[in-house]
């Protein structure tokens, strides 16, 4: 690196975009080098090209870089990595000016080649301030950019390095370890011992290949190393079928493109059963069905993302948080669905908050990665208590959107629609009381079978736990909810439509409040202290003024 900064010795952008084009291996054979096996840093067996789709995503916000895919350039960078170390590659988010200018870029710069990073004698230019930020109790906005820039570096440096290929497994080694290249001197293994100088053999036969466009010897070379793992690796090493899967997977990226697509079809189907209400005609009928339609064949393509991800994994998809939000989404479109005969408002509003709740699982403080199951998970609990619980969550989800809904017609109601919104209004609230009144039985049953689990496991069924507390309260909260119709003065859709929403705020604590804020076995993100965010305090606002305005009109055309 040292070397490298020399202005006189750096070769432009041009120079180097120029050199990786020329260099750079066809797509199939690009391909066939994303089938090999890793080990990756957590211990999970996973194809090169989950790695190389993670590196461009995590690092560049994108799938490509100048076309290329995410297995050609990883590629391009085990065999030319100095060449990459120019390239600006790290993406930098907007508004923070301090961070351009310890690394010497443009204001307007979008991203940073990992040769920024470093200065003349090598040091890292982020150290000074990231033993700050880490030992920050809240860090502040300036502190996480730094710590979240940091590790698309530490992330860019495995590749660069060639560190986070661990293709070969150590024969007969009892922990079934693989390391990388890099490891293979420590070894004293024959079999080991001879693949010393396979992969530098094979960079350069590569480079000859991508320049007379002929990879047999080097689609070889990856063949023999594919046997290797085969021998030596099969106990831990995916099936072919698994890895197929897993490719097909990371291409796709179904949950992600969901989110787009749930938001046009929810939307469009939303404004068109809004314009129903009103002036209703043959072509907004056919519309209406056509995008329920549309919704319905999203639904199936979420319900075969979740078997893909199940398949791939080897565990039901809903063990960290990122599983289970899409798993949430799954189960809030599901309960959409099963009400589609009584109300065309109930799908198109189950579709929005659905791509709300896959959004907020693309965030940056989720990780998609597929992952080894923690071991406290490890049990077929899992599979009942975790499935039911967090299913729960989908139809408390649906009717905290369905009274969103009521409490917006009501607030559109006047002289001449007043007929028609009365309808509506109470069809989206019998649909609310059937979605609560199925979320708490959910909810309810999936109580008690963690306190099954908790028997096996900790030797009680029930401690007080944070998590199993706040479970009790949104019990509570939802029974009050349902049965506040026996209380004259809380009777009426508007009073029920305000508390489906304002419910939704203990499950919300339930599911992601008690992991940081409070402390217990199942808070394993305890420790991390957090403010809460921005976002909380304006919903809260938004829903009062909401029902502030509703209130009026509510009195005005449907309170006796």
């Amino acid at each position: 690196i040292s070397a490298q900064n020399h202005a006189h010795q750096r070769p432009t952008l041009a120079e180097v975009e120029k050199f990786i084009e020329t260099n750079i291996a066809t797509p199939e054979h690009a391909a066939k080098f994303g089938r090999l096996v890793i080990q990756d840093a957590g211990g999970r067996m996973k194809p090169i090209n989950t790695f190389s789709s993670e590196l461009l995503r995590k690092v560049s916000k994108s799938d490509h870089y100048k076309g290329f895919s995410a297995d050609q350039v990883f590629l391009s960078m085990s065999q030319t990595p100095n060449a990459w170390f120019e390239v600006p590659l790290v993406y930098l988010k907007r508004g923070n000016d301090s961070l351009r200018s310890v690394l010497g870029l443009e204001k307007d710069a979008k991203f940073a080649p990992f040769i920024s990073f470093f200065d003349a004698k090598g040091n890292y230019k982020l150290g000074p301030f990231l033993d700050e930020a880490y030992k920050a109790a809240i860090p502040n906005q300036f502190q996480k950019d730094f710590i979240e820039v940091d590790k698309k570096v530490v992330l860019l440096n495995s590749a660069l390095s060639g560190s986070i290929l661990k293709i070969f497994p150590v024969p007969n080694d009892e922990n079934n370890k693989w390391i990388s290249y890099l490891e293979l001197e420590q070894y004293e293994d024959t079999e080991l011992k001879n693949l010393k100088n396979i992969l530098p053999a094979y960079m350069q036969i590569l480079a000859e290949a991508s320049q007379k466009q002929d990879y047999k010897m080097a689609n070889d070379i990856l063949d023999g190393i594919d046997k290797f793992q085969h021998k030596y690796g099969s106990e831990v090493r995916p099936a072919d079928s698994k890895i197929d899967a897993e490719i097909k997977y990371n291409k796709y990226d179904i949950f992600k493109r969901l989110f787009y697509l749930y938001m046009l079809a929810g939307v469009m189907m939303l404004v068109f059963t809004i314009i129903q209400i009103f002036k209703p005609s043959k072509f907004i009928h056919y519309a209406v069905n056509a995008f329920h339609i549309v919704i319905g064949i999203f639904f199936v393509l979420h319900t075969i993302g979740l078997i893909a991800r199940w398949y791939i994994s080897g565990h039901a998809p809903w063990s960290d948080a990122y599983e289970s939000m899409i798993y949430v989404a799954w189960a809030t479109m599901f309960f959409g669905l099963a009400f589609d005969r009584k109300s065309k408002l109930t799908v198109a509003s189950a579709a929005f908050v659905t791509s709300m709740i896959l959004m907020i699982a693309h965030w940056n403080w989720m990780d998609p990665s597929i992952a080894n199951l923690q071991p406290v998970l490890n049990s077929y609990w899992l599979m009942i208590h975790v499935a039911v619980i967090v299913a729960s969550y989908g139809p408390f989800t649906l009717g905290m959107i369905l009274g969103i809904v009521a409490l917006l017609l009501i607030l559109l109601t006047n002289e001449k629609n007043k007929e028609k919104m009365k309808l509506n209004i109470q069809e989206i609230t019998y649909i609310n009381e059937m979605a609560l009144t199925i979320g708490l039985v959910m909810l309810t049953i999936g109580n008690f079978l963690g306190g099954q689990w908790a028997n096996e496991s900790w030797g009680r069924y029930w401690g007080w736990d944070p998590k199993e507390t706040w479970a009790l309260i949104s019990i509570m909260v939802y029974a009050f909810v349902i049965h506040a119709r026996f209380v004259p003065a809380l009777r009426g859709t508007w009073v029920f439509n305000l508390m489906s929403i304002f419910a939704f705020y203990s499950i919300m604590m339930t599911y992601f409040g008690v992991n940081f804020y409070l402390t217990g076995l199942h808070s394993y993100a305890s420790g991390d202290k957090v403010v809460t965010p921005s976002f909380v305090y304006i919903s809260v606002a938004a829903v009062t003024v909401l029902g502030i305005l509703s209130y009026f009109q509510y009195k005005k055309f449907y309170k006796k």
